[in-house]
């Protein structure tokens, strides 16, 4: 596997990735992730995952993982920020609409697992 650096708030997705790759832990929300994939971005490094995976709105779920480029490149990558400022502007308008909803321990697992499961297939 290319080296890949994963941004992510999802302890699942910490514990079982940074077995095999290089996990960079937000320990907040899903726009401090947004915002940690940005400034990994204007450094260079590319998505190699759409910030807004899954067809869960961004406001529902209070997990992200994202999946970046292990090397910077010397160039921003214009698509990559682009996508990474919608992916903000999105949850911003969600989060404005219709706000965090507050959920059970349970349906926070299953959440962990649904963002952990994504991100897994995507980079196996």
């Amino acid at each position: 596997m290319k080296t890949i650096i994963v941004v992510t708030n999802n302890p699942m997705s910490k514990v079982e990735l940074e077995k095999k790759c290089h996990v960079e832990f937000v320990d907040g929300s899903t726009m401090e992730v947004y915002q940690k994939a940005r400034d990994y971005i204007h450094a260079g490094h590319r998505l190699l995952t759409h910030p807004i995976m899954s067809s869960i709105k961004p406001n529902q779920t209070p997990y992200r993982t994202v999946v970046i480029t292990g090397e910077a490149g010397k160039e921003v990558d214009i698509q990559s920020l682009h996508y990474i400022e919608e992916a903000i502007h999105t949850l911003e308008k969600f989060l404005m609409n219709f706000g965090i909803p507050v959920w059970t321990e349970k349906i926070l697992e299953d959440f962990q697992l649904i963002d952990f499961d994504l991100i897994y297939h995507a980079i196996s």
